[in-house]
């Protein structure tokens, strides 16, 4: 540990509010590995939803949709303050006791999920930048079993683009069992998870059609979509029907809903099934009951994604199945630059940010 630094600099999330509850320290203590962990140097961490929405207290609670409340309903484990980040890459710089030293020099993505089964459900599941300190940093402990090798000669920053949007993306897909030759109508599409779904779609050989922002078309056709609907322009039942040619949607993956949500229970076929693991435009929504008994309709929650939902994303990365999306790179010093650019969404993929 003698070439490690004492203090490190980190984006602490102070509290729940404004981008000034987000501080820049360079003071930070630097974690020290225990039992069974590995200390990693901070490589690049790419930038999700889930950080402004826990940032804001936005999740709510069953009694109170409007409550202040962080992603964790039922035994909250955020405490302040909290490195946050989940989509980390980096290099292991020591190790704790009980881990093999030979694993110093590796190159790791991180599974960010915290498993608190030994099964593979998520009824008890945590993450990395909640439960415990993420990759806004220029170091993070960590358990040495959610640290990956990963066979590809992908940069870093290409690597930060992956594992939270294309984890949550492919259990969204799995739990709607999309398979083969099936249609799948993906809003958001621009944005990480549903980029990510449109790529996911064509490894499962489906076929995606995309709901995305004016300006924004040419990129998601570029990265696998059949077809795409603008958003906001025109009747959108009308606008996918259109777009497909009037062949049925199978699967509505959705990350948009709001006062689209009813328009796309209409969209699906008979038996056709939704899942979604976001709200950007609003997560109250209006049902009409009918609709979905009427249709026989499934709908999904879906949130992160289990161990073989990990090992199937890093199948697709080794093989080419996947690519990443860089949206912008920003420096750690300047994340209320870069979360700002994040919620104006004026880009398609990942943002990145890199410590100074």
């Amino acid at each position: 540990m003698a070439s490690i630094p004492e203090t490190m600099a980190a984006v602490l999330l102070t509290g729940h509010g404004g981008l000034d509850k987000l501080v820049y320290s360079r003071n930070v203590p630097v974690p020290r590995p225990a039992a069974g962990e590995v200390l990693i140097r901070v490589a690049a961490c790419g930038m999700n939803n889930t950080d402004v929405w826990v940032r804001q207290g936005a999740y709510g609670t069953e009694e109170d949709p409007g409550a202040v409340s962080t992603w964790r309903r039922q035994g909250n484990t955020l405490v302040f303050p909290r490195i946050q980040g989940a989509d980390t890459v980096g290099h292991v710089v020591a190790v704790g006791e009980g881990v093999d030293p030979t694993r110093i020099g590796e190159r790791v993505m991180v599974d960010f999920s915290i498993y608190n089964r030994e099964d593979d459900s998520l009824a008890d599941i945590d993450y990395m930048g909640h439960g415990r300190d993420g990759g806004y940093a220029e170091y993070m402990a960590l358990p040495a079993e959610n640290a990956h090798v990963i066979n590809t000669t992908m940069t870093d920053i290409e690597l930060a683009t992956f594992c939270c949007a294309y984890l949550t993306g492919e259990r969204m897909l799995e739990r709607a069992r999309l398979s083969v030759g099936e249609r799948v109508l993906v809003t958001g599409a621009s944005g990480g998870v549903g980029s990510a779904i449109i790529q996911l779609a064509r490894a499962r050989g489906a076929i995606p059609i995309a709901v995305a922002g004016p300006g924004k078309e040419s990129a998601v056709l570029e990265i696998g979509a059949q077809a795409v609907v603008t958003r906001g322009k025109g009747d959108l039942v009308e606008a996918v029907t259109e777009a497909t040619g009037g062949a049925p949607i199978d699967v509505v993956a959705d990350l948009v809903a709001g006062p689209m949500f009813n328009d796309l229970l209409k969209i699906l076929r008979p038996e056709g099934r939704y899942t979604t693991a976001g709200a950007i435009a609003g997560p109250v929504v209006q049902l009409d009951l009918r609709t979905m008994y009427l249709k026989q309709l499934e709908l999904h929650g879906s949130s992160q994604g289990s161990r073989a939902d990990f090992r199937r994303l890093v199948g697709y990365i080794e093989s080419g199945k996947v690519r990443p999306l860089v949206g912008g790179v920003y420096p750690l010093s300047e994340f209320h630059r870069a979360q700002t650019d994040f919620m104006a969404k004026n880009f398609v993929g990942k943002l990145v940010v890199v410590p100074d």
